[in-house]
């Protein structure tokens, strides 16, 4: 979704003169009234202010980004006002805030904010662009202005002018996704596509983020191109591009290496690609096992967030709207309203397993493993043995997360297996295999499979939540020292996704929903950019000028438990930077474990805390981590000339 879909001329007010940091406020929040984003604006007012308490949104560089996640939002929308003069926002640099933009996001609109601040964001660290707006001297030159600077920062269309002139047609095509689709997805597109305008090359990158493909890359133009590159964490349709030169690599490749990409498919150091079996089997040449079922792992899990993040904070609003009847068997269901809550998002949660099974089988298999998959993972969720159907007062045992870990690289394995064994069949019976052989076949296995080994997982599983929830004192303090730290090592790689991954299925895990865990996980993820943001601001002589500019960006990125926003910064000094993220975020879990933190959603940063148990005690940990990151930052960095 592009930033001029979500402004529009009835929420731009330029040249404004508002006296104070309120009565900015109430203009912004008149400007998203007035362009029919809100059902109540004193509810989305109260959720703006309630914002504005935890800390201020004003960035620095005369910019403010107010926003609120609010049941008082219709519709995803931005607000803009230009005040020349400048008002007094609390901004961090102590400058006054010259450029507005106020954010409305829905409860229901997932991740849409998320992607609304990742694109503002890296348009706003332009200081030219910023000063543009403010000379601006009417609506249709504000608007386009945004729009000319979000196409050159997000081209739509195939190519960049300047390259086609040089070469006449896109040289080098890409696709980049990463398992979240948030961050990862977005720069390395970003990268690839500006060092192809530097290099002279036309670039596309086809973006597999959490909205969908965008940007789609067309027949005419995988006809045309020298090549493709796929910077990817997690599986890719690569059918389309049989017999083009293809290269396959992490997603942080292309992010930190887009002219070595570039230049081997220019200089036709690709390999061609050949394709075989249906459209999203790979042909996996030389991956290690290890990044393999790593992919698999990242595809069900991406696949598992949405049930997961809505679900989980769908319940914690049933009990924070229940509160009266807490300490009771009817606790978050005694009256209408929560009772609706709890049950469509237990009805969600309940789906976690099957869907996180079914889509690591869809990975491995193809369609053939999606059935096969998504039974497995509900046995897994049911405990179903055959001791159960022998004698059904036997006890049922969950085999939980674990178990449709198995269900899911069982199922797909067999299903693929079984595939390359029908491949000897006549051709005649071609027809029957995904109708009849697959699902009947791929049912029995899994099923019989399941109930063998379900008794086994589920004590595994039983005495891991045993072992979680009895968890305290020094020894929940370690724990969440260690994955907050994890969050820190790799910021988005291998390392970083299995804390997320224990943190996710420890929602699972945990009485009620609320984990700590994942709370500390959390924290672990937000600290680095908000300790990098802190520390260009009180030891700017560790950093050059071009980091100082882009250092405001990271409160943003970091509250919004985007990581990556620290990745420049530890690609450039990773000596120094990395250590003390690590810290600043161990720092930051072990405290937040301290002060018995928990959440009930394995994302939304910021925008879940108020229903997080003990929110300020977590806003508390996350102060703490990000200044004792900073400080280690300015201790290490040496001074830059």
């Amino acid at each position: 979704m592009r930033i001029t879909d979500l402004l529009n001329a009835a929420g731009i007010q330029l040249h404004a003169a508002p006296d104070s940091k309120d009565s900015a406020i109430d203009l912004l929040v008149s400007l998203q009234e007035r362009a029919g984003r809100l059902t109540d604006r004193e509810l989305y007012r109260t959720d703006i202010l309630a914002r504005e308490a935890l800390s201020s949104t004003a960035i620095g560089n005369g910019i403010a980004v107010p926003h609120a996640k609010s049941a008082a939002v219709r519709e995803a929308g931005l607000a803009a006002v230009t005040v020349p003069a400048g008002v007094d926002y609390d901004a961090p640099d102590g400058l006054p805030s010259r450029l507005f933009f106020m954010i409305a996001a829905s409860q229901s609109g997932g991740d849409v904010h998320l992607e609304m601040l990742s694109r503002l964001m890296v348009m706003l660290m332009d200081e030219d662009f910023c000063q543009k707006l403010l000379d601006a001297e009417d609506v249709e030159t504000f608007l386009g202005l945004i729009d000319a600077q979000e196409r050159a920062k997000y081209p739509d269309e195939p190519a960049p002018a300047a390259a086609e002139e040089d070469t006449g047609r896109l040289r080098v095509l890409a696709i980049t996704a990463c398992p979240t689709g948030i961050a990862h997805t977005y720069m390395a597109a970003e990268a690839l596509e500006k060092k192809g305008r530097e290099l002279g090359f036309g670039v596309k990158a086809e973006t597999q983020g959490s909205g969908g493909a965008k940007n789609i890359l067309t027949r005419e133009e995988i006809a045309g191109c020298d090549g493709i590159i796929i910077a990817a964490d997690k599986n890719v349709d690569l059918a389309r591009f049989d017999g083009k030169p293809l290269l396959r690599v992490p997603v942080s490749d292309g992010i930190n290496k887009p002219e070595e990409l570039i230049r081997r498919i220019i200089d036709g150091q690709a390999p061609v690609y050949h394709h075989q079996g249906a459209a999203a089997e790979e042909d996996l040449g030389n991956e290690s096992t290890g990044r393999r079922l790593y992919k698999h792992l990242m595809n069900g899990v991406s696949h598992m967030l949405p049930f997961v993040i809505g679900g989980g904070i769908i319940m914690a609003l049933s009990f924070l709207l229940d509160g009266g009847a807490a300490g009771t068997s009817a606790f978050g269901s005694s009256w209408v309203l929560p009772a609706f809550f709890n049950k469509a998002g237990n009805i969600a949660f309940g789906f976690m397993v099957p869907i996180l099974a079914a889509f690591i089988a869809q990975s491995i298999a193809d369609r053939p493993g999606l059935m096969v998959g998504f039974v497995g993972g509900s046995l897994a969720a049911t405990g179903a043995t055959f001791a159960y159907f022998a004698d059904p007062t036997v006890p049922i045992v969950p085999a939980g997360f674990l178990g449709g870990l198995l269900a899911g690289f069982v199922g797909g394995w067999f299903m693929k297996w079984l595939r390359r064994l029908c491949d000897k069949l006549p051709a005649s019976l071609e027809g029957l295999k995904p109708i009849l052989i697959y699902p009947v076949a791929g049912l029995l296995f899994i099923g019989a499979f399941m109930c063998l080994v379900n008794p086994l997982v589920g004590m595994i599983n039983n005495a891991l939540i045993a072992a979680l929830n009895s968890m305290g004192g020094a020894s929940a303090v370690l724990l969440g020292a260690l994955v907050a730290g994890m969050q820190a090592t790799d910021m988005g790689g291998p390392i970083n996704k299995a804390a997320y991954v224990f943190g996710t299925a420890s929602i699972a895990m945990a009485e009620g929903g609320f984990s700590p865990v994942m709370a500390a996980v959390m924290a672990g993820g937000m600290v680095p950019p908000i300790a990098i943001a802190l520390a260009t601001i009180f030891f700017k002589d560790r950093f050059t000028a071009q980091e100082r500019k882009s250092g405001p960006v990271n409160f943003i990125m970091g509250l919004s438990f985007i990581t990556e926003g620290a990745i420049p910064y530890a690609a450039s000094d990773p000596l120094h930077v990395i250590p003390s993220c690590i810290v600043g975020s161990a720092v930051a879990g072990a405290l937040s474990m301290a002060f018995g933190c928990a959440s009930p959603a394995p994302h939304g940063g910021l925008f879940v805390f108020p229903v997080m148990q003990n929110p300020l005690g977590y806003a508390a940990a996350l102060l703490i981590g990000s200044v004792a990151g900073m400080l280690m930052l300015g201790l290490l960095k040496k001074r830059k000339v």
